[in-house]
């Protein structure tokens, strides 16, 4: 799970040469949830039913139309590997968010900590990216992007545990991820359309092969291991991906696509993550 996730920062960038983004996320979660919900359906597994896709489309909608929209636009402008870091501080929205809520967990004295230690180590990442100059303006808008991003995963997930109207017994989650997936990928045709993005839809060999990785391993492959791994190991330990992800892409941009890499860079990272630790900690 953490390899394949990990590797999809690199893989988006790589698309982006030639895709638009909002369209590639459409194109990428249409037919991937698509082939997810077919191979389910071939094995004789219960698929949502009409009454649960508004549920779903609300719930796809902030997971995939927010939440890998705003990094598919983010990574125009940012680097693949600091995008992945940006996007590691989804547990600080998440807490934020519910603690704003209705019978949401209050926020504590170290999860406050947290909060301002993550914030910390992101002024630390992109401040001195940001100038006056176009550049500088491109860079910050993938930023705010990223951090949309977190937000639209954060509410998504809110959602998500209050809605509740499927018992966690019954509730097949491959098969919750295939319509996400899909009501997402239709949110953000919509948007590709809208911003009028289709006109401008070319492919490469380089690109076609990159979108190809992202629907079969970065969504099919990636989602099942996600679901087995949650099947089959503490959710604490699953969560450590968010801490492994950011490394191998900052690895692969750095390796791959020559993305800049400095101490500045690693110490920044750190702090994010000591941050997310903190909020995390019970």
């Amino acid at each position: 799970m953490c390899l394949v996730w990990g590797t999809t920062y690199l893989a988006i960038r790589i698309a982006l040469e030639s895709i638009p983004p909002l369209l590639m996320g459409g194109i990428r979660y249409v037919i991937a949830g698509s082939m997810l919900a077919a191979i389910l359906a071939a094995r004789g597994e219960r698929l949502p039913g009409p009454r649960e896709w508004p549920y779903l489309a609300v719930l796809g909608t902030l997971l995939i139309g927010f939440g890998n929209g705003g990094v598919v636009w983010a990574e125009q402008t940012v680097p693949s590997g600091l995008t992945a870091v940006l996007v590691a501080t989804s547990p600080f929205w998440m807490t934020g968010i519910d603690a704003m809520l209705p019978h949401g967990e209050r926020l504590t004295l170290g999860r406050t900590i947290g909060l301002v230690v993550g914030f910390c180590g992101i002024v630390m990442l992109v401040w001195p990216e940001i100038h006056v100059d176009a550049r500088g303006r491109g860079f910050l808008g993938g930023v705010i992007a990223a951090q949309i991003a977190c937000i639209g995963w954060a509410i998504g997930s809110s959602y998500s545990r209050r809605r509740g109207h499927v018992s966690a017994k019954d509730e097949n989650v491959l098969a919750t991820a295939a319509f996400e997936m899909f009501f997402g990928g239709a949110a953000l045709f919509i948007a590709a359309t809208v911003h009028r993005e289709l006109g401008a839809l070319t492919f490469t060999p380089r690109t076609a092969a990159a979108l190809a990785y992202l629907i079969a391993f970065g969504a099919v492959v990636g989602f099942a291991a996600y679901a087995y791994a949650l099947k089959h190991l503490r959710v604490a330990t699953v969560s450590l991906y968010a801490y492994i992800n950011p490394v191998i892409a900052v690895l692969l941009g750095t390796l791959l696509l020559h993305e800049p890499f400095s101490a500045r860079m690693i110490v920044g990272a750190s702090v994010v993550f000591a941050g997310v630790a903190l909020v995390k900690a019970r």
